[in-house]
Order: C-alpha cells, then sequence, then structure tokens
C-alpha cells in the first residue's frame, strides 16, 4: 500500500488537475499504479468541474475516482480556504477490492427494509468486512437515513466522510464517482480486501459541569436533569465557573448525550458523547430544546466549544487513537473531512488541523475538504456531526505485516 497527496492553487481547473495528477503519479511511482483518486475541487470551478473525472482517467486509467465540490480542500499538508484549490489524494491499494455506489433520494433503501437492499445498493455483503468513504449533496437527501441505514446493514464497517460544500442551493455541487460527474443524492466507495480504515473524529468540546441524569423529556426537548429543569441547573453553573467559561456557556454551549446505554454517571470522557446543538429554550419551564432524541435515565453532560477546547479535543482523539494502535502496522495514508467552521475562521492560523495531525502521526499523506457537516464514527455508531475533525485512516490490517 502506498499514499500520495498533491494540492495546486490558484490556477484554472484543467491545468490544476494536470499538475496535481502528474505529482501525485511521480510520488507513488510507476510500481504503485494508483487504485483509488480522491478528488476535491473548490466550489469556484463549478461551470467546468464536470470534466474533472475523465481528466483523472487519463492519468490513472484503472482508479476509481471519488471526491467532489468543496468550499476548501485540504491536501500535501495544507489546507486552503479562501483561493481557488484542487487537492488529490490517491492509493495504491494492491489485493483491494473498490466498489463504487451511487443512491438518490428515489433509490435509498428506506427504514423498512431488510440488510439485503443495502447490499444490493452498495454492492457488499457484511461478511466482506468493507470500509466506506461517504459524501453526501446535501440539497438532496438521503443524508441521516443513509447513513443509519448503512448502520443497520452494516453495523461493524466504519465509515467515514462529509457532505459536499461551498453551493448555496440545489444542483450547486458536483459528486465525483468513476467516470462520472453528478449532482445529486449520495455516493461511496466500499473497500473489501487488505486495507484497514480506522477512524478518529474530534468534536472539539470540552465538558463542563457534571454528567447528568436525564429524568424528563419528550422526544428531542429536555425538561429535567436529576430532577430539576436544565435551565435552572445551568444559572448555578454559570456561578461557579470562571470568567472565560462564563463566556462559553452564554455564546457557544452544547450538550453531550452519551452514546453507551449503561454509561455511567462517573464515565464518559469527551468521546463518548455525541455532541448536539441546543436548538430552543423555553425560559418559563426552563426547558431546552436539543437536535437529538433523547430519552429518560439516558446520561448527559453539557459541554461548550472555543479554539482551545477545539485544540485540546483534537490532540486528545489523535493521540488516544495512537495509543490504542500501538503494536498495528503503521499509517500509509489519511483523509480528514473537517467543518467549514474550523480551519483560519477557528484558529486564527491555517493548516492548523491537518499539521496537529502529522506532528502527532508522522509525515502522513493527508487530503480532503471542508464540509458542510461531517460522517463519523462515535461510540461505535455512525452520526452526521457538525464542527468535528472526522479522519479516515489507511494501514494494512495486522495480520498482513
Amino acid at each position: 500500500m502506498k499514499w500520495a497527496s498533491a494540492m495546486v492553487e490558484g490556477l484554472d481547473l484543467t491545468t490544476a488537475l494536470d499538475a496535481c495528477a502528474a505529482q501525485v503519479a511521480r510520488d507513488l511511482g510507476p510500481d504503485a499504479p494508483a487504485s483509488l483518486a480522491v478528488v476535491f475541487a473548490s466550489a469556484s470551478y463549478f461551470n467546468g468541474a464536470a470534466q474533472a473525472p475523465q481528466l483523472l482517467k487519463a492519468y490513472f486509467p484503472n482508479a476509481v475516482i471519488f471526491g467532489g465540490s468543496a468550499g476548501g480542500v485540504i491536501g500535501a499538508g495544507r489546507e486552503v480556504e479562501i483561493h481557488s484549490a484542487v487537492s488529490l489524494t490517491a492509493g495504491y491499494l494492491p489485493n483491494v477490492r473498490i466498489a463504487p455506489f451511487h443512491v438518490t433520494q428515489e433509490r435509498c433503501p428506506s427504514g423498512d427494509d431488510p440488510p439485503d437492499a443495502w447490499i444490493r445498493a452498495t454492492g457488499v455483503r457484511p461478511e466482506e468486512n468493507p470500509s466506506f468513504l461517504l459524501l453526501i449533496d446535501p440539497f438532496t437527501p438521503p443524508s441521516e437515513e443513509f447513513i443509519s441505514g448503512l448502520d443497520f446493514a452494516f453495523p461493524n464497517a466504519p465509515k467515514a466522510g462529509g457532505l459536499a460544500s461551498g453551493g448555496r442551493g440545489p444542483g450547486a455541487h458536483w459528486l465525483y464517482l468513476g467516470s462520472q460527474a453528478l449532482r445529486e443524492g449520495a455516493i461511496g466507495v466500499a473497500l473489501v480486501g487488505d486495507v484497514a480504515l480506522d477512524t478518529v473524529v474530534a468534536q472539539g468540546c470540552k465538558p463542563i459541569g457534571e454528567p447528568l441524569r436525564v429524568t424528563a423529556c419528550e422526544e428531542n426537548v429536555l425538561r429535567a436533569v436529576d430532577g430539576e429543569p436544565p435551565i435552572h441547573y445551568l444559572r448555578k453553573l454559570y456561578t461557579k465557573v470562571p470568567p472565560h467559561d462564563q463566556q462559553l456557556l452564554s455564546s457557544n454551549l452544547l450538550l453531550g448525550v452519551a452514546v453507551k446505554p449503561h454509561l455511567s454517571l462517573s464515565d464518559g470522557p469527551v468521546g463518548d458523547y455525541l455532541i448536539r446543538n441546543i436548538v430552543g429554550a423555553d425560559q418559563e419551564r426552563g426547558s431546552l430544546a436539543i437536535s437529538e432524541l433523547l430519552h429518560e435515565s439516558q446520561v448527559v453532560q453539557f459541554h461548550v466549544r472555543d479554539a482551545t477546547s477545539s485544540e485540546n479535543d483534537l490532540h486528545r482523539q489523535v493521540a488516544r487513537y495512537l495509543r490504542a494502535s500501538k503494536g498495528k502496522s503503521p499509517i500509509q495514508g489519511a483523509l480528514l473531512f473537517q467543518c467549514n467552521g474550523r480551519g483560519v475562521g477557528l484558529y486564527r492560523q491555517p493548516d492548523h488541523d491537518t499539521a496537529m495531525f502529522r506532528q502527532l502521526a508522522g509525515p502522513i499523506s493527508v487530503g480532503g475538504f471542508f464540509c458542510n457537516r461531517e460522517i463519523g464514527q462515535v461510540g461505535g455508531s455512525t452520526y452526521l456531526h457538525g464542527f468535528t475533525s472526522s479522519f479516515a485512516i489507511f494501514r494494512k490490517p495486522s495480520a498482513s505485516l
């Protein structure tokens, strides 16, 4: 297995793709032809972007092309958010079958369909132990239904990806799959064989206060934690925390919902919580509306987010992954699906998340893009996230060492 990544900015699309492809082909070398080519192009290239798959096929005739439109692109250890740019990350994956698939809203299996419907849609079976890379147009569902359906049919399969970005309405994004340039639905590639795909999700928060038990709720409305309205709890918490955290409580408050059904109040680093937005408040009743369904007895904990907490969480999640992977085969390459709310706008410096990952993991080829929302796994289940960095990390299965 071998990976290479290139980034070109400020040129017309054809010239940029040619330069990226030539660089990646040189880096892979003649004995490692690309099996998978992942390309992301700034949305400013939209008018001519349909030709991208065919241009790349001239360089990589035997590769599966995968990618699409991006508000910002990531490649060769860099992140470009404002200027027009193209990134190309390609992998030589011997003894790996790559199954591309496209699902439209009309053709997406429903939640009532059996796993066989998803097997037909993806072209792979659970017993093949596939891994999935996913890209979805944000204006033409399926999205959450598509992801939950894949989890239902392939519960043990790692999954990572994101929602295309940069466009402002339906039909404003491209999705690249094989030789096709598509403008709706969801695309994916399933990887089967001599490759391991690991996922890391950094949700960018820190916990505040203590873990709490949901004692009253209705669908997504949180009515009571530990017997009192959550707003009453937060008012008391506000008086106990330092001024900086008081400011975050007022402006960047979120709720962590335990992903393990039996998480105890004494457990729970941030990785055990699914971070969700607070979308409404009833001051009179003291309740909060959350962008997630709740149930009584569930453990929750409030979280806050800023640049420092985001940086610390990224470091913590990547370091934890590297510790857990000690003794396994080395990382060969990675894709980063990063929220367009991170980057320079959050950190006030370029290349932050890519640089930290490479600082911890080594000079790995990293490509990807800035997403509308990110697809990643928390607690073994796959979710759509916001303000996260979701990594897909490639290595050989340990048994292949």
